[in-house]
């Protein structure tokens, strides 16, 4: 496991190396509880365990959605309070966003959640990775493959994107979308013909 100094910086991970069949897909955290609640079903007829990246507003005004997360055996991770364009925040509110949602994740799952992932970016910017490390995240994950189901373009346009994933691969997808409910047995599917396991992102990074 990657470590660094307390407070120093996070390091981001965009993907596995470990060679292992396996990928991890990744949920944007907010939107209607009934979505989560038919993601959660369908992940678990599928026995496959993902992580989810809460948005704070969402634990606040939803709790029972990343409880259910949690009670699925899910992982949960911080994806910033409010979901701003974070980059263009200054050091301290930026803090703030972060620390907001580490707070609440606490509070409503009982866990600070492993990883942070930033809002509006791929990729972590070293001023973000500087607020994740002082936050107390040792680690931002990232992803090599983005769905695009936050554009709705359809359950058949979500599970062609997906299938760019390949083993170590870190997929970024989003709750709250029935386009990605649609795609999701599709998705499993065609993961399990091709050998790849969907495991949550401390499983993919051990």
């Amino acid at each position: 496991m990657t470590t660094v100094a307390p407070g120093g910086p996070a390091v981001e991970v965009a993907r596995a190396t470990s060679g292992r069949s396996e990928v991890a897909l990744t949920f944007h955290g907010a939107g209607p509880l009934e979505i989560t609640r038919q993601v959660m079903a369908l992940l678990a007829q599928h026995n496959a365990k993902v992580t989810v990246f809460a948005v704070g507003t969402w634990l606040t005004d939803t709790p029972d959605g990343a409880r259910m997360v949690r009670d699925g055996g899910h992982e949960l991770g911080n994806h910033t309070w409010s979901h701003p364009d974070l980059e263009s925040y200054q050091p301290a509110p930026m803090l703030t966003e972060i620390e907001r949602c580490r707070d609440a994740l606490s509070t409503v799952v009982g866990t600070p959640g492993t990883f942070f992932r930033q809002s509006q970016g791929q990729h972590a910017t070293a001023r973000e990775l500087a607020a994740a490390g002082k936050a107390g995240y040792a680690r931002t994950l990232s992803y090599d493959v983005d769905s695009l189901d936050w554009t709705d373009p359809g359950a058949a346009a979500i599970r062609r994107a997906t299938a760019a994933a390949k083993a170590g691969s870190v997929v970024s997808m989003h709750l709250g979308h029935p386009g990605t409910v649609q795609a999701l047995p599709g998705i499993l599917t065609d993961l399990a013909a091709r050998g790849l396991t969907p495991v949550t992102a401390t499983e993919l990074l051990r």
